[in-house]
């Protein structure tokens, strides 16, 4: 087995002294580094950093290395892949044996504010129209709404303005809401989703920005509603998907089907969410409200190789005199000694960063959402799926196995969380529900 070639290795253990890895591991993160390259000169072919770790964690796998080896092996390589990125040689250039051919997948995105990102911080020709969009927006962090929603609503507002030619806010009136719908079905041909989604934005924008009603809208054609019926996976199909992804992604997937998330309530779970003993974990979905599905036994061991890769980490930038946890809103400020506490970790934390304020505290981000999406889109084509396979897709799959399985749409309408049964009866659409007792004619009853 070849050695790590002498600028890389002193370069590797700077990277994980930056990193504050306790030096007590940088002999065994060296030994997974050194397997990886002589792996990657023997084997690999490709040029893809997911592609080669995942084949890197299959080989270590197929040499019978436990979860927990090959969850610090693949946190090894991890490293080394945002070294490539990151760390400079002697000579001034980023040393890469491997050069990659697309962005590495664990790059992090550090984010001071769920709102920073939102778009409404923009700037228009229309001083009056930034002030009301900003009093809208206001509005909607009083009411806690996610960042997703303020950007959505921030931007039907800007398009509203951009229609109207920077109508003053004070002139705006119900006609004006009514042209815009109507040039929305009648010359965009929008969905009739994407209307009711203006007509809402709006809607908030008039009472909550202008600080008045909004009027009685009639005879606004409205876009055609159609029957959507999501798309679905066999478990065959989730199979050759999660062959295709290496960690953390895989167990990503695992989650969102084994528990019918929603992306950001997979990226965003907490390690005080998973109760193991009683096998259930606590969701905080959409508008605040928290439900319980149970727990995949089938998981459960690396669930907790996961818990203890975090706990590791905690430990690290505990003992580096940092706080390794990231709370939202004014909770970190409400509870000064919070950060601190290992239950308050992110389950799937991304690379940690140091942020200058407060003494230089040490925080680690929850995985992106642009990550994981961009290693499942890879994963899906390598296994050769025609679907169109989104995040959600896993959790459609997860509704429509358990009315396979003869369960009732109530108990699933509640593990996912929907308000209102409709929501949920729209799986029935999917496949044939097979029950205990397949269904017949009464005519035939007594053949």
């Amino acid at each position: 087995m070849n050695l790590i070639p002498k600028a890389v290795y002193s370069s590797y253990l700077s990277h994980l002294k930056n990193n504050f890895i306790d030096e007590t591991l940088f002999p065994d993160y060296l030994k997974w580094l050194r397997y990886y390259l002589d792996f990657c000169g023997k084997y690999v072919i490709t040029d893809d950093l997911s592609e080669r770790l995942r084949l890197f964690l299959d080989k270590l796998r197929d040499k019978k290395q436990n979860d927990e080896q090959r969850l610090r092996a693949a946190h090894a390589v991890t490293l080394y892949s945002a070294m490539q990125h990151e760390e400079p040689s002697p000579n001034g250039q980023p040393i890469q044996l491997f050069p990659p051919t697309q962005p590495n997948q664990y790059t992090p995105h550090p984010r001071t504010s769920q709102y920073i990102d939102a778009g409404y911080q923009e700037k228009s020709d229309s001083p009056e129209w930034d002030k009301i969009i900003g009093t809208m927006a206001d509005e909607i962090k009083v009411r806690h709404y996610s960042r997703k929603t303020l950007k959505t609503y921030a931007n039907w507002s800007r398009n509203f303005q951009r229609f109207l030619e920077n109508k003053r806010p004070e002139e705006l009136s119900t006609v004006d809401v009514k042209e815009y719908l109507t040039y929305l079905a009648v010359k965009c041909n929008v969905a009739a989703s994407t209307q009711n989604q203006a007509f809402n934005s709006l809607l908030f924008f008039f009472r909550n920005g202008l600080k008045r009603e909004f009027g009685e809208l009639r005879d606004v054609p409205r876009a055609k509603k159609s029957l959507y019926i999501p798309a679905v996976l066999s478990r065959e199909e989730i199979d050759a998907i999660l062959e295709q992804l290496s960690y953390p992604n895989n167990l990503v997937v695992k989650m969102l089907f084994g528990c019918g998330l929603r992306l950001f309530e997979g990226l965003q779970l907490r390690v005080r969410d998973f109760n193991f003993d009683a096998g259930v974990l606590t969701v905080h979905g959409k508008g605040k409200k928290d439900r319980t599905v149970p727990l995949p036994e089938s998981i459960i061991p690396e669930l907790k190789s996961q818990l203890k890769v975090v706990g590791d980490l905690h430990d690290q930038d505990l003992a580096a005199g940092y706080d390794g946890v990231f709370l939202d809103d004014a909770v970190e400020k409400k509870y000064p000694h919070a950060p601190k506490e290992f239950i308050h970790q992110w389950f799937f934390p991304q690379r940690s960063m140091t942020v200058t304020a407060k003494g230089g505290e040490r925080r680690r981000y929850h995985l992106h959402e642009s990550d994981f999406q961009d290693a499942l889109y890879h994963a899906v084509r390598r296994a050769k799926i025609p679907k169109k396979v989104t995040s959600h897709i896993f959790r459609h799959s997860f509704a429509t196995h358990l009315l396979q399985a003869g369960y009732d749409i109530r108990v699933i309408q509640t593990l996912l969380g929907h308000s209102s049964l409709k929501t949920t009866m729209i799986y029935t659409h999917c496949v044939p529900v097979r029950t205990v007792k397949e269904p017949k004619s009464p005519l035939d009853f007594f053949d």
